[in-house]
């Protein structure tokens, strides 16, 4: 599977999975109990301080900004377009904000690491009777396959551009699609021969 973790190292890469993770949940909950717009613009550019601080690192995530941001907008004319400028404000800057926090955390931290963390978190489950590393593992899952996603999109792109000259678009959820569901049917198929039903 597809990877936009990054070999540039920077000083995020030396911090430890967990205490980024907790900083990301952290501050992503702060994003949604900021209410007024000035105050998320100021959270957004703490945000662009952290993506510019992480240099070379991010180029295997520029595209995927780019598109959020263009979501962003997407988002924030809509509300325009429904007279609520402050709430455009509002949504573009959560998602944009959320969004680089996320990016940050992908591009410097291996997914082995963050399996690792989710392991040790959820270890205390196991004595109410459950099975953590399930849980643990269905959560990496999510968090890979979403990254996968990302990966896989902007491949499709790049040979898209090679033989035509212009970007996919909405030509590519065919074969996006496709390639997710096979990619899901090998995982699946790798786990089932390995753990068993």
């Amino acid at each position: 599977m597809g990877s936009l973790y990054s070999e540039h190292l920077t000083w995020l890469h030396r911090l430890g999975a967990g205490h980024k993770l907790v900083a990301m949940a952290l501050l992503g909950s702060l994003l949604f109990l900021l209410p007024a717009p000035w105050m998320l613009a100021l959270a957004a550019l703490g945000c662009a301080l952290l993506w510019a601080s992480l240099g070379a690192a991010t180029r295997v995530a520029r595209r995927l900004m780019v598109s959020v941001l263009v979501a962003a907008a997407l988002v924030a004319g809509f509300h325009l377009w429904m007279g609520r400028p402050d709430v455009a404000a509002v949504s573009a800057l959560r998602l944009a904000c959320a969004s680089t926090l996320g990016v940050a955390l992908t591009v410097s931290t291996r997914p082995t690491d963050l399996l690792l963390v989710l392991d040790a978190w959820m270890a205390p489950l196991a004595r109410l009777g459950l099975r953590p590393e399930r849980w643990s593992l269905q959560m990496a899952l999510m968090l890979r396959f979403t990254e996968h996603f990302f990966v896989q999109w902007r491949r499709l792109d790049e040979a898209h551009r090679l033989r035509t000259g212009r970007p996919g678009g909405l030509r590519l959820i065919a074969p996006l699609t496709v390639q997710m569901l096979q990619a899901a049917r090998r995982v699946a198929d790798a786990l089932y021969a390995r753990l068993g039903g």
